[in-house]
C-alpha cells in the first residue's frame, strides 16, 4: 500500500474543508441529543453565573438549539483544519475547540446576552465540560458510544476500502504483565476477554523468558526488530562519545533504533506503529518514540481520528473528565495504602499522578481512536503498546488491587478492539503479548538508609563528583512520545511548540538527573530496576576486575558483602567475566565455581544471560544485581518503584503470549524477545504477510 505524501494529503483535506460531507441519519440523531441534553446545562449555567442572561425559559432553549446547530457545522470544519496545520495544530485547536464553538453559539443564539468576552469564554468551557459530562451520565454505556464514535471517525469521508484476501494481524501488547499474574487472573474470572478466547479452544496462553536487562527498550527492540545488541539497559553512558542515552528521550529512541533497525522489522510490510518506543520499520508510525524524529517532507501528518479525538466532546473532553477522577482514584488509593499500612509501598504523589491519568486514560482513548482507524483502512499488521499495567504497579505493585483492576479494563479494550476488527474490511486475528514481568519489593535506599550512589561513593573513599540516574524516568515515556509527536513535523505550529519546549523537546520531559557534560564526573551509577550500571568516565574503556582493584582496592570486595548486593559481575583480564557474591564466584565463560555460587537462588539462565551482557557494547564497568528473596520473590531496587524490573529475581523476566491456538510454536522453550521475534515473523509468513 502507498503512503500519500504529506504535502498532498493536506491539500486534500483542505478541499474537503470548502466541499463540506453529505449529511447522515444519524447526524440528526446526534443534534437532536446534544439540543435536549444542553437546555438543562445552558439554563443551569445562567442562573449560577451573571455574566449571561436570557429573555425567558423559550429563549434558553432556543440557544441550546443554536449551540447545538453551530456545533455540528464547526467542529467538522475545525477537525479538517486541524489536519491541515499538522499534529501540535490538532492539540491546540482540541484545546479550544469546544470553547470557540460554544462561544460562538452564544453570540449569534436570540434571546440571550452576554456581558464580556471573559464571561462568554468561562460560559463556553462550562457548557462543553457540563454538556459532556451530562452526555457521559446518561449513556447507556459510554464505552459503546466512544468506539461507535471512533469507528464513525475513521470511516467517514473515506471510499470504502476492498476486503483483502491476507488476514491481518493486531500485536498488543500489555506492557509489563507477568504470565503467573495473567494465569491467576484467568483463573479467578477476572478477565471476560481473555478468559473466552482462552476457553473457547480458540486461543492459548504460553509463557516466555525476557532476558536481562529486562525492560521495555530490550524487549521491544527484539520483538518489533528482531535483536538486542547494544542497549545494557533502559538507560545508560556511553564512554567514547561522553554522553548518556535513556531509551525514552526522544532523539536517543531514534539513535537507537537507527543502530538496530535493518529494515525488515516485524511491520515491515504494510504495518503500522502506535505508541512504541521502535517502530518496527513500520511505514505508518503513529505516537512511536524513534518514528516521530523524522522532519523530512512527505512524512505523514496527524490522522483524521487523532484530529477528531481532540475536537469531538467523546473524546477530548471525555478523556478530559476521565483523567480528572483517574487522578482523584491515585489520590485516594495511595492514601488507602497509608492508611492500612500496606508494605512495601513507596510514596505515590508528585508528577505521578498527573501522569497516571494522563497515561490510563487520555493515551489510552486516544491509542484505541489510532487503532480503530488503522484497523479500519486494512492495515496488515497493527502493534500497539498500552502502559496502564506498567505504570500502575510500578507504584502500587504487581499484585496489588489497583493494578489488577488496571488489567480488568486492558481486557475491555480487548474487548473493544475485537469488536472494531468485526467490522474491519479485513479478517484479523489478535495476537497479546507482553515485553517482561514485574517483581515486588522495598526499595534499596528503603532498606538500607542510602541509594546505590552513596555506597559506591563511601566506598572509594569519597568520590568528587558523582552524577546518578536512580530516579524513576520510565513512567514519562507515553508523555514523551506524545510530546514528540507534537513537534517533530514541519509545520508552523509545530516550530511554536518546539520553542515552548526548548532542549525538551529533544530530551523529554522527567528526570534529567545525568547531564551531558564536558567535564566527565569520576562516578556515574544509573538505575534501571533491580540492575544497577557502574560506570567510572574518567578511564577510558571498560575497566577491568583488576584495574578496580588497583585503582579503589577493597571496593569490589565492600560492595559485594554489602547486604542490599546479590552479586558483581566484572570482566577480569585473566579470567574473563565472572559473577562475583559475598561469599563466592562463578566463573561465566566456563561455570567454574570458588566457593558458594552467587547465582544460586536465580533463575537456570542467569549465567548465560550476564555472560550475554557482559560483552555488550556499552556494558558499564560493574553490574550491580539486588539481593534477591527467593522465599518471597521480593527484590530491591534501585529505583524508587516498589514493582520493578531489568535485572533477575521474581516475576520480572516471566512475559506471557496469547496466540490464536492452531499457530505454531517451537518445540523448545522461548527464551528472550528475539526469539519471540522469529516466532511472529513466522506468522506472519504462514498468512501471507512479508512480501
Amino acid at each position: 500500500m502507498i503512503t500519500e505524501p504529506a504535502g498532498r494529503r493536506r491539500r486534500r483535506l483542505a478541499g474537503r474543508l470548502l466541499r463540506g460531507r453529505r449529511p447522515r441519519p444519524g447526524d440528526l440523531l446526534r443534534l437532536l441529543w446534544n439540543w435536549l441534553a444542553g437546555v438543562p446545562v445552558l439554563g443551569a449555567i445562567i442562573a449560577l453565573r451573571g455574566g449571561i442572561e436570557a429573555d425567558g425559559p423559550g429563549w434558553v432553549v432556543l440557544a441550546a438549539l443554536v449551540l447545538a446547530l453551530v456545533n455540528a457545522v464547526l467542529l467538522p470544519v475545525l477537525n479538517l483544519l486541524a489536519v491541515a496545520l499538522s499534529w501540535f495544530g490538532v492539540f491546540a485547536i482540541g484545546l479550544l475547540a469546544q470553547a470557540v464553538t460554544t462561544y460562538a453559539g452564544l453570540l449569534l443564539a436570540p434571546g440571550i446576552h452576554v456581558n464580556g468576552f471573559w464571561e462568554a469564554l468561562v460560559a463556553s468551557w462550562l457548557y462543553a465540560l457540563a454538556a459532556t459530562v451530562l452526555g457521559w451520565l446518561l449513556s447507556v454505556d459510554s464505552e459503546d458510544a466512544f468506539l461507535a464514535h471512533c469507528v464513525r471517525q475513521a470511516t467517514r469521508g473515506r471510499r470504502a476500502v476492498e476486503p483483502g484476501d491476507v488476514p491481518g494481524v493486531l500485536f498488543v501488547q500489555l506492557d509489563g504483565v507477568p504470565k503467573p499474574v495473567l494465569d491467576w487472573a484467568l483463573r479467578a474470572g477476572n478477565l471476560p476477554t481473555l478468559a473466552r478466547w482462552t476457553r473457547s479452544g480458540g486461543h492459548r496462553v504460553t509463557g516466555w523468558t525476557a532476558r536481562v536487562p529486562s525492560t521495555t527498550p530490550v524487549s521491544q527492540a527484539g520483538l518489533l526488530h528482531g535483536t538486542t545488541e547494544g542497549i545494557p539497559a533502559f538507560r545508560w553512558y556511553e564512554k567514547k562519545a561522553d554522553r548518556t542515552m535513556v531509551a525514552n528521550r526522544p532523539r536517543d529512541a531514534a539513535e537507537i533504533e537507527a543502530r538496530i533497525s535493518d529494515g525488515r522489522g516485524l511491520l515491515a510490510d504494510d504495518g503500522v506503529s502506535v505508541s512504541n518506543l521502535f517502530s518496527g520499520d513500520a511505514q505508518v508510525r503513529l505516537l512511536a518514540m524513534s518514528g516521530v524524529g523524522d522532519r523530512a517532507e512527505g512524512g505523514l501528518g496527524p490522522s483524521a481520528s487523532y484530529a477528531s479525538f481532540f475536537t469531538h466532546p467523546y473524546g477530548f473532553s471525555r478523556a478530559l473528565i476521565l483523567t480528572v477522577g483517574e487522578m482523584i482514584k491515585e489520590l485516594y488509593q495511595g492514601r488507602s495504602q497509608r492508611v492500612r499500612g500496606v508494605e512495601p509501598r513507596i510514596r505515590r504523589g508528585g508528577s505521578y499522578v498527573l501522569l497516571r491519568g494522563v497515561t490510563n486514560v487520555m493515551l489510552r482513548d486516544l491509542n484505541m481512536a489510532l487503532v480503530t482507524e488503522q484497523l479500519m483502512r486494512g492495515a496488515k499488521a497493527v502493534y500497539v503498546d498500552f502502559v496502564d499495567y506498567d505504570e500502575i504497579a510500578h507504584h502500587a505493585g504487581p499484585v496489588r488491587p489497583e493494578s489488577m483492576r488496571s488489567l480488568d479494563g486492558l481486557d475491555r479494550v480487548l474487548g473493544q478492539l475485537e469488536r472494531v476488527a468485526g467490522q474491519a474490511p479485513r479478517p484479523y486475528h489478535l495476537v497479546v503479548l507482553s515485553d517482561h514481568g514485574q517483581s515486588q519489593g522495598a526499595t534499596f535506599r528503603q532498606r538500607f538508609g542510602a541509594p546505590l550512589e552513596d555506597v559506591v561513593r563511601d566506598l572509594m573513599g569519597g568520590a568528587p563528583s558523582v552524577a546518578a540516574g536512580t530516579g524513576p524516568v520510565e513512567e514519562w515515556g507515553p508523555v514523551n512520545t506524545f510530546l514528540a509527536q507534537l513537534t517533530r513535523q514541519h509545520s508552523v505550529s509545530a516550530e511554536l511548540a518546539r520553542r515552548i519546549l526548548g532542549d525538551r523537546a529533544e530530551t523529554g520531559l522527567g528526570p534529567q538527573e545525568v547531564p551531558d557534560a564536558a567535564d566527565r564526573p569520576e562516578l556515574t551509577v544509573f538505575g534501571s530496576g533491580n540492575l544497577g550500571l557502574i560506570y567510572f568516565p574518567r578511564h577510558p574503556g571498560r575497566l577491568t576486575f583488576e584495574d578496580v582493584e588497583r585503582l579503589w582496592p577493597g571496593l569490589v570486595a565492600g560492595l559485594a558483602s554489602h547486604p542490599g548486593v546479590g552479586f558483581l559481575v566484572m570482566d577480569s583480564a585473566l579470567e574473563g567475566p565472572m559473577a562475583i557474591g559475598h561469599a563466592g564466584i562463578r566463573y561465566l565463560r566456563d561455570g567454574r565455581l570458588d566457593g558458594t555460587d552467587p547465582l544460586a537462588a536465580l533463575p537456570a539462565n542467569a549465567a548465560d544471560d550476564l555472560l550475554r551482557v557482559s560483552g555488550l557494547d556499552h556494558a558499564p564497568d560493574i553490574y550491580v544485581g539486588s539481593v534477591y528473596d527467593p522465599s518471597t520473590g521480593e527484590v530491591a531496587a534501585f529505583e524508587e518503584l516498589v514493582g520493578n524490573h531489568g535485572g533477575l529475581g521474581g516475576w520480572q523476566t516471566e512475559a506471557m503470549l496469547v496466540h490464536p491456538a492452531d499457530w505454531p510454536l517451537p518445540d523448545e522453550p522461548l527464551v528472550g524477545a528475539e526469539a519471540v521475534h522469529r516466532v511472529l515473523v513466522g506468522w506472519l509468513e504462514r498468512l501471507g504477510h512479508r512480501t
